[in-house]
């Protein structure tokens, strides 16, 4: 990417405590999500993926079992260690790099899909696509994926949960810069990846109440948005507002919509 990208939204340590809540705290993305992806977009295993904003990995490690080569890159050296000790666990190969959409060059080339976990509003986005749009193949895509929770009786701790975290960062400096920005979708419907498709799978899921509480404290929000921030407090907080859903078991229901917005060139796409 060119010199003159706008790091607007470059804050390399922000994640830095958060690091090692991660693996546990955040959702996973159902195992069948990156199969869909791959068959909508003929991902081979002779093709390589590109991760970016990889955090723990949990992308990377999901399309490293499909294809011969996976990246996954981050700015945050602690999440690296994170992710390549998840990879190392699920036994298979990344290669995780330190870096940023700023740092994007053609030897990250030839791609066939790049992909962007819950990280694409950190980047200057219009200047990555373009970035992209040089170093992915024909007939390759760029995959914004992320998680929604549906309103069903499962995720009725969910409400709570939001607004407790919300009580921690709702006002945090870098989250306030991203509020009335143009939409992911307004953003690549300008990029030469304006082709745009919706790949979908629900899960329901029994998570342990000590997960919600890590869950909170990955977010970058609760650490950066309240002075004199406490972990303890936080985590005392969250079990006494999730303990009233965890089951005998300790485990709170939920169910998890993980999801991905799928951007094409429109010339390489078949009507047909």
């Amino acid at each position: 990417m060119t010199a003159t990208a706008t790091r607007q939204h470059f804050y390399p340590t922000r994640f830095k405590d958060a690091a090692k809540y991660y693996t546990t705290g955040r959702p996973f993305y159902p195992k069948l999500l990156s199969k869909r992806i791959a068959g909508l977009i003929g991902l081979e295993r002779r093709h390589r993926v590109l991760d970016i904003g990889t955090g723990p990995g949990f992308l990377a490690i999901d399309f490293a079992s499909q294809v011969e080569t996976v990246t996954g890159l981050d700015p945050s050296a602690e999440m690296l260690d994170v992710a390549r000790g998840n990879a190392e666990r699920a036994g298979v190969a990344v290669r995780f790099v330190q870096g940023t959409s700023y740092d994007l060059a053609a030897h990250f080339g030839p791609v066939r899909l790049t992909t962007f976990g819950r990280s694409f509003h950190w980047t200057d986005r219009a200047a990555t696509l373009r970035a992209l749009d040089a170093i992915t193949e024909v007939g390759g895509a760029v995959a914004l994926i992320g998680d929604r929770f549906p309103e069903v009786p499962d995720n009725a701790w969910r409400p709570g949960f939001e607004a407790l975290l919300d009580s921690y960062g709702k006002d945090e400096g870098a989250l306030a810069k991203l509020r009335g920005e143009p939409s992911h979708e307004d953003i690549l419907l300008s990029s030469p990846f304006s082709h745009l498709e919706r790949v979908a799978v629900v899960q329901r899921r029994r998570t342990p109440l000590e997960h919600f509480v890590d869950r909170a404290l990955s977010f970058g929000k609760v650490w950066h948005g309240s002075p004199g921030f406490n972990a303890e407090e936080l985590a005392a907080r969250f079990r006494a507002q999730l303990l009233p859903f965890a089951g005998t078991d300790g485990r709170v229901a939920e169910v998890i919509e993980g999801q991905a917005l799928v951007a094409r060139r429109p010339a390489e796409i078949d009507d047909a």
